[in-house]
């Protein structure tokens, strides 16, 4: 897999300050991962249900093919840098009132 760097220029265009913005993005790789997480056990739940037997260790064609499906996907990290750059995170700072 080709690494493909990333402009700090473009990333501290949407905030100000990089580590804040390391932070934002990381929290919201974090949401995404998530919510892949969720959405696979919940597929995989589907293809599981009613095969339980006493030879679970054996290969499941259609797990495997799920299974390369979500690892083919791009990473969560590599989303969220995307959506910081583009404009599509919201963020803002906590208050006293927040907390």
């Amino acid at each position: 897999m080709a690494i493909k760097p990333i402009n700090l220029t473009k990333i501290k265009a949407s905030i100000p300050n990089l580590y804040e913005a390391v932070i934002v993005a990381a929290k919201r790789a974090r949401k995404l991962n998530d919510d892949n997480k969720l959405e696979f056990n919940s597929l995989l739940s589907t293809m599981t249900s009613g095969h339980e037997d006493e030879f679970e260790d054996r290969e499941n064609p259609e797990q495997m093919k799920l299974s390369l499906e979500f690892e083919k996907r791009e990473k969560a990290h590599i989303n969220a840098i995307k959506e910081l750059v583009d404009g599509k995170i919201e963020y803002r700072y906590k208050t006293d009132k927040d907390k």
